[in-house]
């Protein structure tokens, strides 16, 4: 017999995710008041075994906002996104200190579900992976999962999806062909609708655009201004100037260098409103960095 899904909070009820919520209106049209808080992470240090990875970092993200993560090579970005949908628990060793909620409620508490956390919080990866299915099995696998059997529905569901990754009009005659014959663009837009379709309520993006070239990486740009009123977006980047472009904050991560056992760890050294990042930075290591003049 199926199992009941455990909730995110075992005391509390969610709120709807922001898609199902009256739409806001965007970031640009608002103040620099920042909505609700969605994450709250506090001395958050990431363990793979004995080795710290990230140490001490402290942020809040806020509703309806693009929040992007830079910073060079092995800074911990990515680790720190894995942090908030528990991505980073499949990977054996790896452990978690500090506190990380999401909406007031403790992403690692005990009996906390980390399927039921990654259905709420969806994740796009660096390299487009559709499944091995027609585009529209692709979008329809999560709502089938979560026992959505009418087709009628589904339908719906399929549609609303590429829609919203801005992919309907150039797919709908061809829903039945495989999902790998698209393009790189096509496809990591699929992957964003396949991501959509469970009506998540953030949407994590690790680099999505790196493999892309500049018209499709123009294309994801685009989308992410699109949805942001109904989503939540959090973006590693490695191009400072797609997080000019697309982000309303920025975090400026770093690595801590122990020469003497020649490890790196990340750390958290400035983040705030993106035109004070790159325009008025307060810590000389971020000024370095978004000025070129340190890799």
């Amino acid at each position: 017999m199926e199992q009941p899904e455990q909730k995110i909070a075992t005391q509390t009820e969610l709120p709807k995710p922001a898609a199902l919520q009256e739409p806001r209106p965007s970031a640009a049209a608002v103040s620099d008041t920042p909505g609700a808080t969605v994450f709250d992470s506090k001395n958050v240090s990431i363990y793979y075994s004995s080795f710290r990875a990230v140490t001490d970092v402290s942020l809040s993200i806020y509703e309806n906002e693009i929040t992007a993560f830079i910073g060079p090579s092995g800074c911990g970005k990515t680790t720190v996104l894995r942090t908030l949908n528990r991505m980073n628990d499949l990977i054996p060793g790896a452990r978690v200190e500090g506190d990380v909620h999401y909406r007031g409620e403790s992403l690692y508490a005990t009996g906390v579900s980390p399927i039921s956390v990654r259905r709420r919080i969806g994740m796009v990866f660096q390299k487009p992976n559709p499944f091995p299915k027609s585009i529209y099995d692709n979008v329809a696998y999560g709502p089938r999962i979560n026992g959505i059997r009418n087709k009628g529905k589904l339908d719906e569901i399929v549609e609303k999806s590429l829609r919203g990754a801005a992919l309907w009009d150039e797919v709908k005659n061809r829903l039945n062909k495989s999902g790998l014959g698209l393009s790189g663009g096509q496809a990591q837009r699929l992957c964003i609708a396949r991501t959509l379709a469970v009506e998540p309520d953030v949407v994590l993006m690790d680099e999505p655009c790196s493999a892309l070239d500049p018209i499709a990486t123009g294309a994801i740009e685009d989308l992410m201004h699109e949805i942001k009123s109904r989503y939540t977006i959090v973006i590693v980047t490695h191009n400072m100037q797609q997080a000019t472009r697309v982000s309303d904050r920025t975090a400026f991560y770093s690595v801590l260098r122990d020469e003497k056992s020649d490890t790196r760890t990340g750390v958290l050294v400035e983040y705030g409103r993106t035109e004070q990042i790159f325009n008025d930075p307060q810590d000389e290591r971020t000024k370095a960095y978004v000025t070129g003049r340190m890799g």
